[in-house]
């Protein structure tokens, strides 16, 4: 599999410089991992079905069902290949039966052209996320996943994304829960660089990055 590309996003310097001038915690936590950015694959098929594999399961978990299934896929992950595998060789990666029936129906969608990636860029946010969440097993939390490990949207705050609530928890309110109405009045103040922002806060709690 090839590694990642290592391409900065073009906004994330003003990201940081505003962030780092409107936030108090932002401002502490950006010089900490100021040589780090958020770096995409760039295949809309993987990020997809890495996310879905990711699904309620912890990252490392995740990360090694993920090469047991790109092993079993022989190293190239695309519809075709997934369709083609069988539904036992899938589960003996570890997939759930459900993820499984999940990942071939994302496979149908791009195998057949019942979605348009090439369409995405020139949509909003909303746009996009009801296309992806049109699909079985893409919820908004994948949709958003996509959005920011993907395509790079600035201005993404997943709420639903358990490792952005712990972190928020932390760093803004001493470690004591936190509602998603709170969350989102503090993503509020990260305007317009939210996706940055959810990155760092990210880094806060798990010093390496995740990729999908």
């Amino acid at each position: 599999m090839s590694p990642a590309k290592v391409m900065c996003p073009d906004y994330w310097e003003d990201a940081c410089k505003g962030l780092m001038k409107q936030d108090r915690i932002m401002r502490k936590l950006i010089p900490k991992f100021g040589d780090g950015f958020l770096t995409t694959r760039g295949d809309p098929f993987n990020t997809l079905a890495r996310s879905i594999v990711g699904q309620q399961i912890s990252v490392a978990a995740a990360q090694a069902v993920w090469d047991r299934t790109v092993h079993t896929l022989k190293n190239k992950v695309t519809p075709a290949r997934v369709l083609a595998c069988e539904v036992e060789q899938l589960r003996a990666a570890g997939l759930s039966m459900r993820k499984v029936e999940y990942i071939r129906d994302l496979a149908d969608h791009f195998e057949n052209d019942r979605i348009h990636p090439k369409k995405w860029h020139a949509m909003s946010d909303e746009e996009v996320i009801k296309e992806l969440t049109d699909i079985r097993g893409i919820g908004r939390w994948t949709a958003e996943m996509f959005l920011i490990f993907n395509m790079m949207r600035p201005d993404i705050l997943p709420l639903d994304d358990i490792g952005l609530l712990r972190a928020i928890s932390s760093n803004y309110f001493s470690g004591e829960p936190v509602t998603r109405h709170e969350a989102r009045e503090v993503g509020a103040n990260w305007a317009p660089w939210r996706t940055v922002a959810t990155w760092y806060m990210w880094r806060s709690i798990d010093p390496i990055p995740v990729e999908y």
